[in-house]
């Protein structure tokens, strides 16, 4: 298991109850693919940043963009469907933490009450038989996305996001930022650009401002530096650990296994993963089958990204010389 590295930074860190309803408004690929998510890695107790740390000199943190509402979940036409019980709305004010593998504070959640995350997306093939898995039972989740699988699969993100699902971030490439070898600098880098490419994956679209570490490390400065940014951290209260299950059915008996046990919780799970996807309908339906109901978080504010990333992930990122449309967008068959 992994041990618990934190506590939730001082600030206003208000969580808003709305009424839910199933239908309310809430590039290139390289020649290489990315590795594979790593096991999750343990790591002794960090001690707690007693509150937020004064700002560096000279930094701004900009306002909240103005953008469009994000697009509203579909009308549920599924008898008896899973569906979604409520919405919370988060304030990030200060930088929030949920999940109580770290962050004990925040119990926002009642007795059979569940949030579904999923990590390490967008990915082909995956990705999408979740997000068909979770509109198949009306229900929706949080996806916290790796900056560069959004610049690999910008449509597939797109398809995330208007599908009326959170969009968070999970930096740049999945560094463990609790690695001595990373600077500050290196540290604050992975999670900013992992947040301007997430905005730029969504053509401009920022993201939630909901961020969770990779492996679940959380150095406290770096939980500090999200603090002033009003960028909210997530653990989790049921890990999956699915990124190590040999087959489907053994992520549903541990996920369920795990919540029975504890009555409720944030679940962690990867839509990187190809039995994730594959275990995910049947888990929807244990759920609904044991009583238990789905909480969507949204965020009061959309993130704030710095323009400097913005700038520089424009630069470093390698446009298409071809048309990257699929398929069924460029050829049609008018007669056969």
């Amino acid at each position: 298991m992994r041990v618990a590295a934190g506590l939730i930074l001082a600030g206003a860190m208000s969580v808003a109850l709305t009424g839910a309803a199933w239908s309310q408004t809430p590039a290139a690929k390289p020649a290489a693919a990315p590795a594979t998510t790593p096991a999750a890695a343990t790591s002794p107790a960090a001690p707690a940043p007693a509150a937020a740390a004064a700002a560096p000199a000279g930094f701004v943190n900009p306002p909240p963009p103005k953008q469009p509402p994000q697009p509203a979940r579909a009308a549920c036409n599924t008898p008896g469907a899973l569906g979604v019980a409520r919405t919370v709305e988060i304030d990030t004010t200060g930088g929030p933490g949920f999940g109580f593998e770290h962050f004990k504070e925040l119990d926002f959640l009642r007795d059979k009450e569940v949030v579904l995350t999923f990590d390490d997306g967008p990915w082909p093939r995956n990705t999408p038989a979740v997000l068909k898995a979770l509109a198949d039972e009306c229900t929706t989740g949080i996806f916290f996305i790796i900056g560069k699988h959004a610049t690999y699969e910008p449509e597939i993100l797109k398809q995330v996001y208007a599908a009326g699902h959170t969009v968070g971030a999970h930096t740049w490439s999945h560094a463990n930022l609790n690695n001595k070898k990373l600077n500050e600098a290196q540290r604050k880098d992975e999670i900013e650009k992992g947040f301007a490419a997430v905005k730029w994956a969504l053509g401009g679209i920022s993201p939630a401002p909901f961020f969770r570490f990779p492996a679940l490390q959380h150095p406290p400065e770096m939980v500090t530096y999200l603090g002033n940014r009003n960028v909210a951290s997530f653990s989790c209260d049921i890990d999956s650990f699915d990124f190590k299950a040999s087959k489907p059915e053994k992520i549903v008996e541990t996920v369920m296994k795990k919540l029975d046990a504890k009555g409720k919780g944030i679940i962690l799970m990867h839509d990187f993963q190809k039995h994730t996807a594959e275990a995910l309908p049947e888990l929807l339906k244990r759920l609904k089958a044991g009583g238990y109901k789905v909480v969507a978080m949204r965020a009061k504010f959309p993130a704030s990204t710095l323009p400097e990333y913005d700038q520089e992930l424009l630069k470093d990122l390698k446009l298409p010389t071809v048309s990257q449309r699929p398929v069924n967008s460029v050829v049609t068959t008018v007669s056969e």
